[in-house]
């Protein structure tokens, strides 16, 4: 008998190698030069594990931590989007992450920034190929410019390995490349405006 739910991630079964494929590619929508990943041994390995579903078994490419467990990812997309699924892929060690926090829209985040609330967290099994999904809240996730997710924790080894991260959602432009044009443009008007609008206002006191 099929599981309606699987309590904080679903049991994908049913889809198809190519459906997943197509779901998750958000990988392609991250702007990778500006993309961090703090603590990691080899500099910049935690890009590499943001790679197309049909590579998330490959060991040949992974993030390490380096000097204690933890590891954290800025991710800065190039446009918005609506967060719907996360999986980890890692081996069957205590080297596995065992904690997720993901933090909306808070760009160049540090260890220092970590102790404030998650907007939500994880617990996370053990996952070598990427078969379970982490579902974030609609709600809170509907629209990200920056992902920041933050591995506290693994099931007890000195480092943490990850070798996949994959990302499913729905991605629109940004428009974040016209917003200061915009608002050199829009400033006199809204300024002449307001003081036509406080004019009108004092004569009618007057």
């Amino acid at each position: 008998m099929p599981h309606s739910h699987c309590h904080g991630h679903d049991c994908d079964h049913g889809s198809t190698a190519d459906e997943l494929g197509l779901q998750y590619n958000l990988y392609e929508k991250i702007d990778k030069d500006n993309l961090q990943c703090l603590n990691e041994s080899v500099d910049g390995s935690g890009k590499t594990v943001f790679k197309p579903w049909d590579k998330r078994l490959d060991r040949s490419n992974f993030v390490e931590s380096d000097a204690d467990e933890e590891l954290l990812f800025n991710i800065p997309f190039t446009g918005n989007v609506k967060l719907k699924g996360i999986r980890i892929a890692s081996e069957d060690t205590d080297s596995h992450p065992s904690k997720m926090r993901l933090f909306k829209n808070k760009p160049n985040m540090t260890f220092d920034d970590v102790s404030m609330e998650p907007d939500q967290m994880f617990e996370l099994q053990r996952d070598t190929e990427g078969n379970l999904e982490y579902t974030p809240k609609v709600v809170t996730f509907s629209s990200v410019s920056h992902l920041t997710i933050h591995f506290p924790s693994n099931f007890g080894a000195d480092t943490t390995k990850i070798y996949y991260i994959g990302l499913k959602g729905e991605w629109t432009p940004g428009h974040k490349h016209g917003v200061t044009i915009c608002t050199y443009e829009a400033r006199p008007m809204l300024d002449d405006h307001k003081l036509k609008h406080l004019n009108s206002v004092n004569r009618a006191i007057d």
